[in-house]
């Protein structure tokens, strides 16, 4: 299937590793050329070298923390100096600490929503006037199972992470005009660091796939196949969704 996006221009935050890293890799393997971001220049430069072997291809990495307002900015100032615009949105970070209520500061509370609200904001200001230009774009919000199902000890998640999709659902409504598509992707249990580290803090995690009709965690390029999808001209009629890919661990029926 021919899904339209070779010479398309993607920036993929948070992809020097994980599910980000996967995205920009599925991406570049479809002809896109790729800004990828993260706070390690060394796992960064690893990363671009990776994906620059794929084809041919641009690949521009920028060093940045996305829970900060000024690193943010330098970003979105490096894309468009290198870029006229960008075509395609995949927002992305790390999670949260783990915790119940009563186990979190109010500095971990505001520093989650830096991390996930605030920045899925700022970056959608910063490159929606192209999009609106051209006009043609895909904003894909990378979020979590936990919006639909709240997890047990992930109480920053299951609560940010949900206002995120109410952004992004209010997106799609104010931005179809132009031809822009707004969607979230809500990956579930998937073998990545991220999955190892909730099971290194809190085994409990290890028997949630025991709570997955397939029976296994998730691969990170099965995930980034299916945002590949969502990001191709093949998906030009989907808008304002919410797509879990978690091997049917969400029970609710919609």
């Amino acid at each position: 299937m021919e899904l339209g996006l070779k010479n398309k221009v993607a920036f993929v935050a948070a992809s020097s590793q994980g599910l980000g890293k996967s995205v920009a890799i599925e991406l570049a393997k479809e002809g896109a050329n790729l800004i990828i971001c993260g706070r390690n220049p060394e796992t960064l430069a690893l990363a671009k070298k990776e994906i620059q072997e794929i084809g041919n291809i641009q690949v521009l990495s920028v060093v940045g923390d996305l829970s900060k307002e000024k690193d943010r900015a330098s970003i979105i100032t490096s894309v468009l100096q290198q870029f006229d615009g960008i075509d395609i949105l995949i927002t992305n970070t790390g999670g949260p600490p783990i915790g119940r209520f009563e186990d979190l500061e109010q500095k971990q509370w505001d520093q989650a929503y830096e991390q996930l609200l605030a920045s899925t904001v700022h970056l959608v200001r910063g490159f929606l006037p192209g999009m609106k230009k051209r006009p043609w774009g895909r904003i894909i919000s990378i979020t979590s199972q936990a919006v639909k199902q709240p997890v047990e000890n992930l109480i920053l998640s299951n609560s940010v992470r949900a206002s995120v999709v109410g952004l992004m659902k209010t997106l799609a409504n104010e931005l179809g005009a132009y031809n822009i598509t707004v969607n979230n992707v809500m990956p579930g249990y998937t073998e990545t660091s991220r999955l190892t580290n909730l099971i290194d803090n809190n085994p409990s995690f290890a028997s949630a796939v025991d709570t997955i009709p397939l029976g296994r965690f998730g691969k990170p390029e099965e995930f980034a196949a299916t945002v590949t999808f969502l990001a191709s001209k093949r998906a030009s009629y989907i808008t304002g969704v919410s797509l879990a890919i978690d091997g049917g661990w969400i029970k609710n029926i919609i």
